[in-house]
C-alpha cells in the first residue's frame, strides 16, 4: 500500500529515529510515517487507500490467551485489527512467559514474535542480543507522556528506551485493621509494639528495601550506573545492619515467606506481612472487613525514622529489532500497553493497571491505589544488568544469618563489609 506522504514539515519534526537495541545505523528499520497518540493510537488513516496485509506474532503467558480468563491479548489484537483499517493484520500466537522472553527471543530473534511481553530485568540479555527496537521520537514521547517516570526508567539501557509497560512489579504490606490503626501502618517500631509482622529477611529482593533506605544503592540511584556497583559499604550500611539485629531480636518481627506468612495469618498468628499483588485475593479473603493495604512503613535507624524503600521493575511489551511491519508493531505494542487494553487486562487477569490515566480510576481498589503510590513515591528502579545475579546468594544467606542470630552489634561491620564485598563479586575464581 502506498501511504501519504506527510508534509515536509512533519516530516521534519517527528524525528521518529528507529534503531535497533545496540545496533548500528545500517541495522535500523524504516520510519514510520505516522505520529502513536497517548493511547496507543494513530491519526485517522488514509480510507481510501487498500489496506496493507501484515502478518504479526505476538507472544504472551498463556493465561493471556486462555478464553476461560478473557483471552486478553486475542482480544486486543482483534479489536486493533478493526480500529486500523489501514492494515489487514494476520495474528499468530505463541506462548512465551515475561521471564523466559530474555532467553528465548535471543536464540533466534528472526524466528522470534514480532510483539512480545518481557520482563525489565531481563532487558540487559535482550539488548546484547540486539534483539529490541529502540523506541524514539513521537514513540518515545508518547511513552514518557503516559506512564510513571520510575517505570520508564526501568525499559530504558544506555540511554535508549525499549518497551512500554504493562503492569508494575513491586511491593508492599497487607495487614489486620482489627490490630493496627491508620497511623500505625507508618510506622514498623509502632506496629512491633502491638502485634506481629512477617517479613521476608533471606530473599534479597525485599531485605535491599531495609539498606535501599538509608542510601545505598544498587548501580546509582536510577539502576543504569553500571559502574556504581551495588553499594552495600561504609556507616550508612552498617547502621542498617545493627537495625535488622534489633528487629530480629523482638519477638513480634517474624522472619517469614510470604507464602508462609499468609498461612500463620489465616491461622491467626501473623498480623501484616510484605508481598506483591499477587497473594491479595487470598489475604482478603482472611481478613474480611479488617483487610488493609498501605505502603512499607518506616523503621528506625540510628534514631531517625526512615522510609523503607522496595524495588521496582516492570512487565511490558517489546518489538523485536527484525520485524518486517515496524509502523505496525510499534503501534500494536502501545495498543497493548494503552488504556483500553491495561483496563481489560485488569478486568479479566487483576493485573494493576500503570498508565496514568486509568491509574486515577482505579484508586478506590486499596491495591491499585498503594501499588501506585508505591512505584511514584517509594520504589526504586531495579536496573537490568547482568551484575546484579551476584547480589542474590550473598543476600540469602546474610539474611538466614541475621534470622538465626549470627550477626550481631559486635560483628555488624564486618558481616556488612563481606556482604558488599561478595554482592560485587561472581563468585567464580
Amino acid at each position: 500500500m502506498k501511504k501519504k506522504i506527510l508534509a515536509l514539515l512533519l516530516a521534519c519534526c517527528m524525528l521518529v529515529g528507529l534503531s535497533a537495541c545496540g545496533g548500528s545505523d545500517s541495522d535500523q528499520p524504516a520510519n514510520t510515517d505516522q505520529t502513536p497518540s497517548a493511547g496507543g493510537q494513530t491519526p485517522a488513516p488514509d480510507t481510501d487507500a487498500e489496506p496493507e496485509k501484515v502478518a504479526l506474532t505476538v507472544w504472551t503467558p498463556s493465561e493471556d490467551q486462555n478464553p476461560d480468563l478473557g483471552a486478553w491479548v486475542v482480544t486486543m489484537c482483534d479489536k486493533f485489527n478493526e480500529e486500523h483499517p489501514e492494515w489487514d493484520i494476520t495474528f499468530e500466537y505463541g506462548v512465551c512467559t515475561e521471564s523466559d522472553a530474555k532467553k528465548l527471543v535471543p536464540q533466534d530473534v528472526d524466528k522470534a514474535a514480532d510483539v512480545f511481553l518481557m520482563g525489565s530485568t531481563g532487558l540487559e540479555n535482550l539488548c546484547q542480543a540486539n534483539a529490541l527496537t529502540e523506541w524514539g521520537g513521537s514513540y518515545r514521547q508518547a511513552v514518557e507522556e503516559n506512564f510513571p517516570s520510575a517505570l520508564v526508567d526501568t525499559l530504558i539501557y544506555d540511554g535508549g528506551l525499549y518497551g512500554v509497560p504493562i503492569t508494575t512489579n513491586t511491593y508492599f504490606m497487607y495487614y489486620d485493621k482489627s490490630v493496627f490503626s491508620d497511623e500505625d501502618v507508618k510506622s514498623l517500631d509502632a506496629m512491633l509494639e502491638k502485634g506481629t509482622v512477617a517479613y521476608p529477611l533471606n530473599d534479597g529482593y525485599y531485605l535491599a528495601a531495609f539498606y535501599l533506605a538509608n542510601g545505598c544503592n544498587f548501580f546509582g540511584p536510577k539502576g543504569n550506573q553500571r559502574e556504581a556497583g551495588i553499594d552495600l559499604s561504609g556507616d550508612k550500611a552498617v547502621a542498617v545492619t545493627n537495625t535488622l539485629v534489633d528487629l530480629v531480636a523482638n519477638p513480634n518481627f517474624i522472619a517469614a515467606a510470604p507464602s508462609d506468612a499468609i498461612a500463620m495469618m489465616r491461622e491467626g498468628n501473623c498480623n501484616a506481612y510484605v508481598c506483591g499483588t499477587w497473594q491479595a485475593a487470598q489475604t482478603e479473603e482472611i481478613l474480611g472487613e479488617n483487610y488493609g493495604v498501605a505502603m512499607l512503613p518506616s523503621v528506625r535507624i540510628n534514631g531517625v525514622d526512615t522510609q523503607i524503600r522496595p524495588f521496582t521493575s516492570s512487565k511490558a511489551v517489546g518489538v523485536k529489532s527484525s520485524t518486517a511491519y515496524p509502523e505496525a508493531a510499534l503501534n500494536l505494542a502501545l495498543y497493548l500497553a494503552g488504556y483500553e487494553s491495561q483496563k481489560y487486562h485488569y478486568e479479566t487477569r487483576g493485573y494493576v493497571p500503570c498508565e496514568n490515566k486509568l491509574i486515577s480510576e482505579v484508586q478506590s481498589d486499596p491495591v491499585c491505589r498503594i501499588d501506585s503510590a508505591t512505584v511514584s513515591q517509594i520504589a526504586v528502579p531495579r536496573g537490568s544488568f547482568t551484575e546484579m545475579s551476584f547480589f542474590w546468594t550473598p543476600a540469602e544467606s546474610m539474611g538466614n544469618e541475621l534470622r538465626d542470630g549470627a550477626v550481631t552489634h559486635e560483628n555488624a561491620a564486618e558481616k556488612t563489609e563481606a556482604f558488599h564485598a561478595a554482592a560485587n563479586t561472581s563468585g567464580v575464581s
